[in-house]
């Protein structure tokens, strides 16, 4: 692929979960909005623009939220209604782009590299940002430039409910001035350690030699160094590439055991659960397969709320199960498959979930990291 002539649009939901809420309350529009778990002991997930000016961000204790916005007012978020919303959207965007990747529930990437020759690039991505504001009634911002770092970090001056092309002659100009946290793979850590060398903005970073980069940060900090310089060849995955998982397990003797195959399924949904988190990507749809010892095969599948938990989706598997498991016949083969993957990490889904339940998953994900997927499983598992 030539990398030099490319023309790339980020295009991002401004406050997703806010702007779905207000389509169903418009007496939320132009409040400070916070959505999330309603008891103290919750998690934001997400907040409008009104409730960010009080210093209110997601993955924030609710309770320190209430104290920092006290007139906010709080919904109880609803990750079914946002995910449907998020499926139109990207409908919108698959009947109309030629290569495009659903990066997360709210988030596309989309390659139009050549398409100036027949339409215009930022004419194209006006038009397509006007039907899905008009067909879904929800704001969006997108960014187009030349590679996604360059058009993502564009979204972010253009929201909310902008559009901004930075063509390849103004990306040096244009990144200059900016804040080192705008650059998509910075996170607190590693903004912490280039303030305290005394970088701030991309301008001063692109100073730095990357050989100096690399030594104080690894190969990440080349990266770093590359992309405050405007490169980045990161291809546009298109979303029908986006792979699948899934395990089954044939038995040696066929069985009835119920219980042993309840176990065996949340066992399963277990690892598959783990390997999610370790991609940092979510599923939307589950399907358990069941096989007859006279080989009768027979699926079953669910679409829900976008999730890596398994205290979620074994609930979801084992009802399945249940539903599936009717005939009361020897089963030979049992297997499990997640489907409709996105990027995106847990804090998506965290209204049902205290801060101690994701800490929780964190620190048994470590300890799967260290010591192997089969240091720490659930007891409930155990066959």
């Amino acid at each position: 692929m030539d990398t030099a002539n490319r023309d790339i649009v980020h295009m991002d939901l401004d406050s997703f979960f806010v702007s779905v809420e207000r389509l169903q309350n418009s007496s939320l529009e132009g409040k400070p909005v916070v959505i999330g778990g309603t008891s103290d002991r919750a998690v934001v997930s997400s907040c409008s623009y009104e409730a960010r000016k009080f210093g209110v961000h997601s993955a924030m204790p609710m309770k320190m939220a209430r104290m920092l916005c006290p007139h906010a007012v709080v919904v109880r978020g609803d990750m079914e209604n946002y995910s449907r919303y998020s499926n139109t959207v990207t409908d919108i965007i698959a009947e109309s782009a030629p290569v495009y990747e659903k990066a997360s529930i709210d988030e596309h990437y989309i390659d139009i590299s050549g398409m100036d020759r027949f339409f215009g690039c930022y004419k194209w991505t006006h038009k397509l940002r006007q039907r899905i504001m008009k067909e879904s009634g929800l704001p969006v911002s997108f960014g187009l430039s030349v590679n996604k770092t360059v058009a993502k970090m564009a979204t972010g001056e253009a929201k909310p409910a902008g559009e901004l092309h930075v063509q390849r002659p103004r990306v040096p100009l244009f990144l200059a001035p900016l804040s080192i946290r705008k650059i998509p793979m910075i996170g607190d850590k590693t903004f912490r350690m280039l303030r305290s060398m005394g970088v701030d903005t991309i301008s001063t970073l692109r100073q730095m030699p990357p050989e100096l980069m690399e030594r104080v940060m690894g190969k990440n900090g080349t990266e770093i160094w590359r992309r405050a310089n405007g490169i980045d060849n990161t291809p546009v995955e298109p979303y029908w590439e986006q792979k699948s998982v899934s395990t089954e397990r044939t038995f040696e003797q066929d069985t009835t055991d119920v219980k042993m195959l309840r176990r065996l399924l949340a066992g399963m949904v277990e690892k598959l659960c783990y390997e999610l988190r370790s991609q940092q990507k979510l599923t939307s749809c589950i399907t358990v397969k069941l096989r007859y010892a006279n080989f009768d095969t027979h699926t079953l599948q669910k679409r829900i709320p976008y999730t890596s938990f398994d205290h979620t989706l074994i609930e979801v598997a084992r009802g399945l199960f249940d539903r599936l498991y009717s005939r009361r016949m020897l089963i030979r083969l049992i297997g499990v498959r997640f489907t409709h993957l996105v990027q995106g990490t847990q804090q998506l889904n965290l209204f049902e979930d205290t801060p101690e339940m994701v800490n929780l998953y964190m620190t048994v994900d470590r300890l799967k990291r260290r010591f192997g997927k089969g240091a720490v499983v659930r007891a409930v598992n155990i066959i």
